[in-house]
């Protein structure tokens, strides 16, 4: 009997699943294909909202039992889009909703995924590039990850890279993370997160940016690992989910929810790597730093 409670509390403690928002695509959720040739083969769900008129498509394609709807207004009276425009086409409900979804199925741990990943990568010292390493058994990462965010009690959420981050392999992340050490604290698309430790995603566009530094500067934490990164279709080329909405506001408006959020370290400016505007972070004024022990005055 002791060994059948401590079997069953070993389940429960690593329990974990995969949500994947999505919005009018009901026919091109990328990621799931990803997820399957990434070898993942764990519990896997939809999330919708029930504004989209394509919900009964989700569920036709993909099977009543993975498509979960949630209700829009009732997460969007929950928090501020830091705009007036009663304006709901924002991923921004969705990410919250899975906190409360993840409980309802018992779940500890979760995986917060967009629905245009094309490839999940891992990188070694030795590669040169972003694609030499695709993931085979993406669970086993998926669990390292869960097993660090559960030791930290500090950690909010745990994010895998972007291919742009990764240009030039390992040597030239690890270079620029060395230069630039905060840029572990960023956190975008990718969200690992405890059911128990929940923050609120807020604002209506921009609301991982502004989550993480929101939250930073309070001092809470919020990561992007080095070794695992995703590739995503280009921005505004998807039809459905956010892309009309980004296409209707402009660039410029969207990293303005950024300098709205932290004046005092945020600005909108064109960025040499893009040549397009884009909001720039001041990091040396973004988040608390712990001073060395060493430097105790006695």
């Amino acid at each position: 009997m002791q060994s059948e409670n401590r079997k069953e509390k070993k389940v429960k403690n690593d329990s974990f699943c995969v949500f994947v928002i999505s919005h009018g695509r009901p026919g091109n959720v990328i990621t799931l294909k990803t997820l399957k040739k990434a070898g993942y083969s764990g519990p896997c769900f939809i999330v919708c909202d029930n504004e989209d008129e394509t919900v009964d498509q989700y569920r036709k394609k993909h099977g009543e039992e993975k498509v979960v709807v949630f209700d829009k207004m009732l997460y969007a009276e929950m928090v501020d889009s830091c705009d007036n425009f009663q304006d709901r086409r924002t991923t921004t409900h969705a990410r919250n909703a899975c906190f409360d979804i993840a409980k309802e199925k018992g779940f500890d741990f979760f995986l917060v995924l967009d629905d245009d990943y094309q490839s999940i990568y891992l990188l070694k010292e030795s590669d040169k590039n972003t694609t030499d390493r695709p993931v085979e058994n993406c669970l086993q990462t998926f669990q390292a990850v869960c097993k660090w965010l559960k030791n930290v009690e500090q950690i909010k959420s745990v994010c895998f890279m972007q291919t742009g981050d990764a240009i030039g392999g390992m040597k030239s992340v690890q270079k620029l993370f060395s230069r630039f050490p905060f840029l572990k604290r960023k956190a975008m698309n990718s969200f690992f997160c405890k059911t128990d430790r929940r923050f609120w995603f807020f604002s209506r566009l921009n609301e991982d940016v502004n989550t993480y530094l929101e939250g930073g500067k309070r001092g809470e934490v919020f990561l992007t690992i080095p070794d695992a990164l995703i590739k995503q279709k280009q921005t505004q080329k998807t039809k459905g989910g956010m892309s009309e909405a980004y296409l209707a506001n402009g660039t410029y408006v969207k990293s303005f929810y950024t300098v709205m959020i932290c004046p005092s370290f945020a600005k909108v400016t064109i960025t040499p790597a893009m040549s397009r505007l884009h909001h720039r972070i001041a990091w040396d004024n973004a988040i608390p730093k712990i001073i060395n022990e060493d430097h105790r005055k006695p």
